[in-house]
């Protein structure tokens, strides 16, 4: 089991930035991949961004290229996702996930494919 705990949510202004940073535990030797996503109300979860544990390369989804960075510390089991140049519609809560097992290069971009949860930080962008 690998336990996530999410942090750095609030409220901030169009144009501003958090940074959301999310804690691993448990069995963290078995990381492969780790990605945030978003849910808005009334939609799907969807892929926000990912970074291979290992390898360190990353992934965006198109609608943040630019504006957010994932980064991770394996020392410290951490991710963090930076989060510039906000928008109204960057509204969500966002979630961190682990996936234990090896993802072939961009993929693993489906919530379903993730192992571990947390529990979700309020990001809300006002206009």
């Amino acid at each position: 089991q690998v336990q996530l705990v999410e942090s750095g949510g609030g409220l901030v202004q169009a144009g501003g930035s958090l940074r959301l940073s999310c804690a691993a535990s448990g069995r963290t030797f078995s990381l492969n991949r780790m990605g945030w996503f978003r849910q808005a109300p009334g939609k799907e979860r969807e892929f926000v961004a990912a970074i291979g544990w290992n390898s360190g390369i990353t992934y965006y989804a198109d609608f943040v290229k630019g504006r957010f960075t994932i980064s991770r510390d394996n020392a410290k089991n951490t991710v963090a996702l930076q989060m510039n140049s906000l928008k109204p519609d960057d509204t969500a809560v966002y979630y961190c996930a682990v996936r234990s097992s090896y993802c072939v290069g961009a993929g693993c971009q489906n919530a379903n494919e993730y192992d571990y949860w947390g529990q979700g930080t309020q990001v809300t962008v006002s206009s």
